[in-house]
């Protein structure tokens, strides 16, 4: 009978085996962290602290008594600490108090999805039984029944919902929730990091909302946000909920000892610089651990990638441990499915999850002791989350991130002192983008008439509503402005995309059924819906089957490929007008309003793994318009001494390399924000590289770019420098080895602005 290994044992065995140590870029070793703890505060409720001491909870943790203290006191905080270090308690705690002294006193939760909300009603609702204290809390989402939602409105002291839910279904109906907004005392705003971009702008004027209404009922609430780590917490919470707020991030979680190694899969094609199938090499060492029955949660980026890792893991080991022992878990399962691998997670009959990022936010499973990541997540904020689902309290754990050939995981894996030592991420939002702006205008007047000269936020509105009377949406009576159509505006405005003119996604897998799953801005459904475009949503693949342009609609069906779809943008873009400014030795940076004007021409299917082009076919759809602010850089003439055609590909490599970096710096969807390079712009006669917000107005990407283009710039150049293809691949500038000098023209132009460096700013007015 054959010794199952231990975690140490399997890792000192990877060690010294040559196949895979020689693929090991980096083992970074994180020491243990013995737990900082405090007493329970005294005024802490005998009843709820018995429930606590129930659950094995007898003091605190630094961060949950500081939290505490600061709710009790009405401060707003915002917690930020790793991956299931107790950030709930940090609410729960100062919420249950306050309603045990006042049992009219009510809370809001606010989470992103629906799954993390179920998780946070059941771990609320336990300590609550156990204290045998009456509080009623309830979940308030699409799946509410009807009869229970009059209970939900009139006896829940805490209401837990998602941004959705509160945008379209209370706050339009608030005079049927009177007993919550005339008593609210706390807001809660969970995963905080995830409110960024388009999503965060349209969030902050719910949450305008919420207390213009909260404002009218005579309550002033107090806001607990949680966060990952991200490089502005406390910038973002202020930004989102435009209140003074408290940083809490003296975490007294204890952490066992944690190995991260950053694996590179070998390279199978020297000239094009193809590496095996990051899939494949997470497979094979996924494998090593479940077969000695250790804990093993393995991401994967796409629901087909879940698909395959998962029947082959469970072929892999079904003799040993049986098909039930691995399980795969993405949006689109059944809320009693989730539950039930949640819970056979946390007590042990099930060895290995293959997830999506949709187990990377705080669904409690307990704690796996390997977690194997299929790719570089996206973001550092998402690869510490995922990598915290491994590492029990005081045990040993091992995190093993498995590279892809794309160029922003190359950037990732070499460089692991960028990954360990700095959060570059920031995220943004501007709740000011007059398009998402107008339409919570209109939101707001809805729900309760605007008064001449009141403030939205810190918005001053006067502009605004005069320009809505005028358009008859509002009626201007005496000092007040009121909504005058019968129409409820919240219906018809998405809180994920930046336009009037969405395009409405339409599955229809299911014969004889239709079903809407999402919406989509005009401009982006261009180059994302598109007629046989593969079109991912939740980790699942849809193929778009038909896209009426004239009646907004996209037909999709759900399907299972090795392949993604990526459209030419035929772009002419035109600087409107230039706000900032500065000069540098090779050129000069900008920032300002473009128009950008865009037709999507063909489009090329992309191989998974090896970026590959499989195929392509032609667009027909009309050219699209978009206003926006955009960052741009130009080259002085003097230093490009180059014939057209090199200055062209050099121009076009060096915005592939910048296109993969600069999601990494501005903590977006790389969809977010776009690059085009331009022979001779108009605005200045110069060869130029511009970066623009693929939404309208813009959300604040290329800004921050615009304050660290000297850096982009160099992190694209050393991209470039460290790729081991001769003549430029996909991985580095987009191109294949054909052409001899392109690598060089590319490294030569991105080196121009990385050596001459740039001299003051200049706003221009």
């Amino acid at each position: 009978m054959k010794v199952r290994k231990t975690l140490n044992e399997i890792m000192n065995e990877l060690k010294i085996d040559k196949e895979f140590s020689k693929n090991i870029v980096c083992w970074h070793t994180i020491d243990e962290k013995e737990a900082k703890t405090a007493e329970i505060p005294a005024s802490v409720h005998p009843s709820i602290r018995n429930a606590l001491e129930k659950r094995g909870i007898s003091r605190l943790y630094t961060h949950q008594k500081s939290a505490y203290e600061s709710a009790i006191k009405e401060k707003s905080i915002v917690a930020v600490t790793p991956t299931a270090s107790g950030k709930t308690l940090c609410y729960n705690l100062p919420v249950l108090q306050t309603i045990t002294e006042n049992p009219h006193a009510r809370a809001l939760y606010i989470f992103p999805t629906k799954a993390l909300a179920q998780d946070q009603k059941s771990e609320i609702n336990e300590i609550i039984d156990e204290s045998g204290l009456s509080i009623n809390s309830y979940t308030y989402d699409g799946d509410t029944p009807s009869n229970i939602r009059q209970k939900v409105r009139r006896a829940g002291h805490v209401v837990i919902t998602n941004p959705d839910m509160l945008h379209s279904a209370i706050l339009p109906h608030h005079t049927k929730w009177v007993s919550l907004f005339e008593n609210l005392k706390f807001v809660v705003i969970d995963e905080l990091h995830i409110y960024r971009g388009v999503f965060g702008s349209h969030v902050a004027n719910v949450i305008r909302r919420l207390q213009r209404i909260c404002r009218f009922y005579g309550s002033d609430p107090t806001f607990i946000c949680t966060s990952a780590t991200i490089a502005n917490p406390l910038e973002l919470a202020e930004k989102l909920i435009e209140k003074p707020v408290e940083l809490i991030d003296n975490n007294g979680a204890p952490s066992g000892r944690k190995h991260f190694v950053f694996y590179n899969p070998p390279i199978v094609n020297k000239q094009l610089n193809i590496r095996r199938s990051a899939t494949l090499e997470a497979r094979r060492l996924a494998g090593h651990f479940l077969k000695n029955k250790i804990q093993t949660i393995v991401f994967a980026r796409s629901r087909v990638r879940v698909e395959i890792l998962l029947t082959y893991l469970q072929e892999l080991i079904k003799h040993k441990l049986g098909p039930k022992a691995i399980r795969g878990y993405r949006g689109g399962y059944l809320p009693t499915e989730r539950r039930e691998i949640e819970k056979g997670l946390r007590n042990g009959d099930i060895y290995g999850v293959v997830s999506t990022n949709a187990l990377e936010l705080g669904v409690d499973i307990g704690q796996l002791q390997v977690c194997v990541m299929t790719g570089y997540p996206g973001t550092i904020a998402s690869s510490w989350q995922q990598a915290g689902r491994a590492g029990r309290r005081h045990g040993e754990s091992l995190v093993i991130m498995v590279a892809s050939s794309s160029p922003l995981d190359q950037f990732v894996i070499g460089h692991p002192d960028y990954f360990f030592n700095r959060s570059p991420e920031t995220a943004r939002i501007n709740p000011d983008n007059l398009i998402i702006l107008i339409d919570h205008i209109k939101c707001a007047a809805y729900e309760l008439p605007f008064k001449k000269g009141e403030r939205f936020g810190f918005f001053e509105t006067e502009e605004v509503l005069e320009y809505l009377a005028e358009e008859r949406v509002l009626y201007e009576n005496g000092d007040k402005f009121y909504w005058m159509n019968d129409a409820f505006p919240a219906h018809n405005i998405s809180l994920r995309s930046a336009s009037q003119e969405n395009v409405v996604i339409i599955d229809q897998t299911i014969r004889g059924s239709v079903k809407v799953i999402g919406e989509m801005d005009r401009f982006s459904a261009m180059t994302l819906l598109h007629e046989e475009a593969i079109y991912l949503h939740q980790g699942t693949q849809y193929q778009v089957e038909l896209l009426d342009w004239e009646e907004k609609k996209a037909f999709v069906r759900e399907v299972e490929t090795d392949y993604y779809t990526d459209a030419n943008l035929a772009v002419s873009l035109a600087v409107l007008e230039q706000d900032r400014h500065r000069t540098a030795a090779a050129g000069e940076i900008g920032y300002g309003d473009v128009s950008v004007r865009a037709m999507a021409t063909i489009f090329k299917k992309i191989k998974f793994e090896t970026h590959e082009n499989i195929g392509s076919g032609p667009i027909s759809l009309p050219e699209e318009e978009l206003h926006t602010s955009s960052a741009w850089f130009s080259f002085n003439e003097e230093y490009l001494q180059y014939k057209q055609e090199r200055l062209e590909q050099g121009l076009i490599g060096a915005s592939h390399a910048l296109r993969h970096i600069a999601p990494l710096f501005v903590m977006c969807d790389p969809q977010d924000i776009h690059v085009v390079p331009q022979v001779k712009s108009a605005h200045n006669d110069k060869p130029t590289i511009f970066f623009y917000d693929r939404y309208p107005g813009g959300v604040g990407l290329s800004e921050k770019i615009y304050g660290n283009f000297e850096y982009v710039l160099q992190e694209a150049l050393a991209l470039v420098k460290k790729c081991p293809c001769e003549n430029g691949c996909p991985s580095c500038i987009g191109t294949d080895t054909s052409n001899e000098t392109a690598k060089r023209d590319v490294l030569q132009i991105l080196a121009l602005f990385v050596n001459n460096q740039g001299t003051g700013e200049q706003h221009v007015h």
